[in-house]
């Protein structure tokens, strides 16, 4: 046997996944889905006599192939267990339309899963406890099904959807997961059509749904149960429905109960069962059969629906063709605009003139954007060529912030910097108009125009984001009619006018801040488990994401200010003090390590083989692998202790260390664990 270290490649990133074993087989396992079927007997005795309960053990074997970050996968499994429950009236059929509730209870290997999926599993069971003790006779089937091989490619609910009875009866789905410990419950995933989506928006108690998640969820590598259920094996309507944040403890020996994050269970519960209750209850749910004989007719084959939720406080949802109509407004009114500002009274060529303006504005507006990004991502660079480790901010993610918002409003104001007057095209003269009014008006509508393009690219697209940055060009115009109103009353310059400008854009920057800031928080606490780039550059990686996330956030959220307030942002003073915020944000964040308790560095120990054939081992070894940006150098360096318990002694040198190839780290079989339980330092 021999030690030796893994390159943290990102390919090697996505092998891992794939030699990513749950702790199926593992007398765990058997215990929980023991428990499981003991705890729904339990309640199948409290049963009213007017209320049938089916519970059944379902052991599945069966083989298929998929393709999961371009790879082609084939699996072949046996006698995996799934528990069901099936809750319906005392007169119902097996070929009812019914609903399907899924949650696995498997966890990988090294990890309690008390997060995922343990609270997925707490939740169903306390549904079925809810239905049965509360009388509540549904006018559908409910089928919950508890599958106890996920983590091992959804190997429980293909089992379950190519061999059991009760398949061809589910009219729709809704899937529970989990990619952290809690916190926002989001809807991910929902299709096929707009239906799932439609039910949700009208029954949701804490709305936490966003269409703009499902254009995102194609490129993260990962995925759930959702597939084999709405995509692989039938086409069943459902929802995807994940906790997002506490990802530092996903897949981790941290992933304990302690650690789930308060009222994220209530809010799911909530949640869950209004939606159980609304999709049994409602007249489209129809079975295999039913959808098929219906064809295209049906609501289930129309497009993906635009949905998003305010804050939690309520759902806003417009189908696919209201959406046509509606975000094509804005392009059309920036197009329209000069001919209505100009035509009566200065004709058509001072309209053109007019447009060109505007098209300027637009620019110099998308400038602002890019430098808003491309700012934070130098001043990322800048830091880290100075600095010991990067990652400062994976343990306070506050420090993100602190670090490259200031930046990225430098970056954002340059443009209004360099060019105080926008250079016109219009002449002043004949317009009997300041240049400073026109200039404002030509950046307002450049950067009205701007997000109006944006709304139809992503309309043209076929995405449902669109409302991102539809949102913000109809708070622009609601702003821009309310500036325009004051300045007959205040003047155009007055501290009055610009507030009336800001207060009809609140609502359209609070929800812009409560979004970037979620996602900014997402992206932190996933960066230490998406693997790096070979060194020397893959170091920066990380920290060049988040700089950038950090950026398109704040340009997003901040952008729609700009062409107004620009006048009182855009000073030397304010520049200097943004420029001062920023170094002194990146001087503290030196003092500040990358790892703690509550985001603990992930670490790789392996036992790899190298067979010649099926009986013949060649080589063995223990590998030795970390995750992010952070090499093994800077563990050992900063945790001796972690040197201690691999045995590791000072002799140790990395030149002449052993490294495994990364052809060998792909085909080999590996049985892994995540040690965060040796790095007392880290944690």
């Amino acid at each position: 046997m021999k030690l030796s270290i893994i390159p943290s490649y990102p390919d090697s990133n996505k092998c891992r996944m794939n030699a990513h074993y749950s702790k199926e087989g593992h007398p765990g396992l058997r215990e929980a889905a023991e428990y499981i079927k003991a705890q729904l007997e339990r309640m199948k005795e409290r049963a009213g006599s007017n209320i049938r309960i089916e519970i059944e053990e379902n052991v599945v074997s069966g083989s298929f192939a998929m393709l999961f970050l371009g790879h082609g996968i084939s699996f072949d499994y046996r006698n995996l267990t799934n528990i069901l429950m099936r809750i319906s009236s005392i007169d119902s059929k097996h070929s009812d339309p019914s609903v399907l509730v899924n949650a696995h209870f498997d966890t990988t290997l090294g990890s309690p899963g008390a997060a995922d999926c343990g609270s997925c599993v707490a939740s169903l069971l306390e549904i079925a406890r809810i239905i049965i003790d509360s009388g509540w006779v549904p006018p559908r089937p409910i089928i919950l099904l508890f599958n106890g091989a996920e983590e091992s490619f959804l190997l429980g609910a293909n089992g379950f959807m190519r061999t059991h009875k009760w398949r061809d009866s589910i009219g729709a789905f809704i899937n529970v997961e989990a990619t952290g410990t809690g916190g926002l419950d989001v809807v991910c995933q929902s299709g096929p059509g707009s239906w799932p989506s439609y039910v949700y928006a009208q029954s949701a108690i804490y709305p936490m749904a966003n269409s703009a998640a499902q254009d995102i969820f194609p490129v993260i590598p990962g995925d759930t149960d959702y597939r084999m259920f709405s995509q692989d094996y039938g086409s069943i309507p459902g929802l995807d429905i994940i906790f997002l944040f506490g990802g530092y403890h996903y897949h981790a020996s941290s992933d304990t109960v302690d650690r789930l994050l308060p009222g994220s269970m209530q809010a799911r519960g909530d949640n869950l069962y209004s939606m159980v209750k609304a999709f049994a209850e409602s007249s489209k749910l129809k079975n295999d059969h039913e959808r098929e004989s219906l064809g295209d007719a049906h609501d289930y084959n129309d497009e993906q629906a635009v949905f998003f939720d305010y804050l939690t406080w309520f759902m806003i949802f417009y189908s696919r063709r209201i959406a046509l109509m509606l975000h094509s407004i804005p392009i059309a009114i920036f197009l329209i605009m000069p001919f209505l500002l100009r035509m009566m009274n200065y004709g058509l060529y001072c309209c053109f003139v007019t447009l060109y303006d505007f098209v300027k504005g637009m620019i110099l507006h998308a400038t602002g954007i890019m430098l808003a990004i491309i700012f934070p991502v130098i001043f990322s660079i800048l830091r880290l060529l100075f600095s010991s480790y990067g990652m400062n901010w994976f343990a306070n993610p506050y420090l993100a912030f602190l670090m490259f918002t200031p930046i990225s409003l430098i970056g954002l104001l340059i443009p209004r910097t360099v060019f105080r007057v926008l250079p016109l095209s219009q002449d002043v003269s004949i317009l009997k108009t300041s240049k400073e009014a026109l200039s404002d008006e030509a950046r307002f509508w450049g950067a009205f125009g701007f997000y109006a393009l944006l709304t139809l690219a992503y309309l043209l697209a076929g995405f449902t984001g669109g409302f991102l940055t539809f949102f913000a060009s109809a708070s622009m115009l609601l702003a821009w009619i309310s500036f325009y109103l004051s300045i007959n009353f205040c003047g155009h310059q007055s501290v009055r006018s610009t507030v009336f400008y800001v207060i009809p854009l609140i609502p359209c920057l609070t929800h812009s801040v409560y979004f970037g800031g979620a996602l900014v928080q997402f992206f932190i606490e996933k960066i230490g488990m998406m693997g790096s780039l070979p060194p020397p550059y893959g170091f920066y990686i990380p920290d060049i994401a988040i700089a950038a996330t950090v950026g398109i956030a704040t340009g997003w959220s901040l952008g729609p200010l700009i062409s107004i307030c620009g006048n009182w942002l855009a000073r030397s003073s304010i520049l200097q003090f943004l420029l001062h915020l920023g170094v002194i944000a990146w001087a503290l964040s030196s003092q500040f390590f990358p790892y703690s308790t509550d985001a603990p560095k992930r670490v790789i120990l392996q036992h790899s083989f190298l067979t010649a054939d099926a009986n013949q081992i060649v080589d063995s070894s223990y590998d030795v692998a970390v995750v992010d940006s952070n090499s093994i150098l800077f563990l050992l360096k900063h945790a001796p202790e972690v040197a201690k318990e691999l045995h590791i002694g000072p002799e140790f040198s990395f030149e002449t260390a052993n490294m495994s190839s990364q052809r060998t780290f792909m085909v080999c079989n590996i049985y892994y664990h995540a040690c965060q339980d040796t790095l007392t330092k880290f944690t």
